[in-house]
């Protein structure tokens, strides 16, 4: 069903700071693209299905743009460590399972089945090395509905012997392989980070992403660790993100001048050429509260990035982070940004909840027209009961959201769910 009407109290984000409020309204899709919000159904659309969700919240769809799927059979354990120690006890002993076909199946079902419950309807995903269970990954995601960019993770030192690639013939075969098979789902470049991936392997990358069109998802300056063993990896670069400029997967090359979309997670120790160097190549940062807490990591400075001009998304970061719930990656944003303030920055003036709820319906621009229930936007959408955690007195919609964000972290309250105008999820259908 392509065309029809939401009814309901419409919440979406007027701009970045400010909430558009639209009280037992109609929110109207046509072709998979929203047509806008109404207080009454224009005669044009009268005839499509108005789908009565009064009382209801009604928002756009909600993004997760830094995950790690074979992570989540082990997420909330392990979180007394941190980042270095924690890949070596627990992230990778997990990721060399995926070499089994059959344990991929089963830990890969589980992770799409809570994905599709939660109020994420688009996600940038990291698989493992194996090109067999990152196939087998991409075609459940791409049942769903959901839209998915999924990276068969590239790594080729410093890491277990399995995991460990001598080259990049496996990604080549697998997207030669997967070329024009998905709807929904897209295949990303995707080298761990630079401690895991020699020069010789990011010029490969960089020259199949130049072949492919792809976008680029990493990780950078998440932890003081890390940054010192790049900077021992790497002598001739000034700054972590460099190391990936060098080779044309920081979101501009300059031999052709080409941009393409790059998302670099987590930039909790961003200095200042970095950022004005992610803000010049658009470089958009994945914001992951949860895991820098679980994993002693620090704050990202988030609103220094948003004044740079720097893109900013949100994402749980399975399985350093705990839970799929983007309304827990809002209200942590929140939060985290509040003791950064407190204890870093006096002058970096906390996020709101609007606006940690912008950064999470508009994933830093990487989908492109999402977030708002505007003409032309894609409709992606979130219905939402909220009745079991209503006051004894009225509260606007924006307050009842922004209740619902910090009550509601395991996805109870998820009425309806939906994608390019597709239901993607129907609580009483499952």
């Amino acid at each position: 069903m392509d065309n029809f009407i939401l009814k309901g109290d419409i919440v979406f984000s007027k701009s970045m700071t400010e909430l558009e409020i639209s009280e037992s309204s109609f929110a109207v899709c046509e072709n998979g693209i929203c047509k806008g919000v109404f207080k009454t159904i224009p005669e044009k659309f009268s005839y499509f299905p108005v789908k009565d969700h009064t009382g209801c919240l009604i928002i756009p769809g909600l993004t997760d743009i830094h995950l790690h799927a074979p992570q989540f059979p082990f997420c909330g354990t392990g979180t007394d460590l941190e980042l270095l120690e924690w890949l070596e006890r627990c992230a990778f002993p997990e990721e060399e399972k995926y070499s089994d076909e059959a344990y991929a199946q089963k830990a890969y079902s589980a992770f799409v089945s809570e994905m599709i419950k939660s109020g994420i309807t688009r996600a940038c995903i990291f698989a493992t090395v194996h090109t067999k269970a990152t196939e087998m990954l991409m075609d459940m995601l791409d049942k769903t509905g959901l839209v998915t960019f999924v990276g068969k993770v590239s790594m080729d030192r410093n890491s277990p012997q399995s995991l460990t690639e001598k080259n990049t013939d496996d990604l080549k075969n697998m997207l030669c392989n997967i070329q024009g098979k998905y709807k929904n789902t897209f295949p990303i470049i995707t080298p761990r980070f630079i401690p895991s991936c020699t020069d010789e392997m990011l010029d490969s990358l960089c020259e199949i992403r130049r072949s492919y069109s792809l976008p680029v998802q990493s990780h950078l300056s998440e932890n003081p660790s890390e940054k010192e063993l790049v900077s021992k990896l790497v002598p001739d670069s000034d700054f972590y993100g460099q190391a990936y400029d060098m080779h044309s997967l920081f979101g501009f090359e300059i031999k052709t001048g080409e941009r393409f979309k790059t998302i670099m997670a987590h930039c909790v120790y961003s200095d200042d050429e970095e950022i004005k160097l992610m803000s010049k190549n658009g470089v958009i940062a994945a914001h992951c509260p949860a895991s820098n807490i679980n994993l002693r990591s620090g704050i990202a400075p988030v609103r220094k990035l948003l004044q740079s001009g720097v893109p900013v998304g949100l994402g749980s970061d399975i399985g350093a982070g705990h839970t799929l719930s983007p309304f827990r990656a809002v209200t942590d944003a929140v939060q985290v940004s509040k003791l950064y303030q407190r204890l870093k920055d006096h002058d970096a003036r906390p996020l709101t909840f609007a606006e940690a709820f912008y950064l999470s319906t508009h994933a830093g621009g990487f989908f492109g027209n999402i977030g708002k229930f505007c003409d032309g936007y894609m409709f992606d959408a979130l219905v939402l009961d909220d009745s079991a955690s209503r006051p004894l007195y009225p509260m606007t919609a924006a307050e009842r959201l922004e209740r619902y964000a910090y009550l509601f972290t395991d996805n109870k309250g998820i009425k309806e769910k939906y994608v390019n105008g597709k239901a993607v999820y129907l609580q009483n259908s499952v």
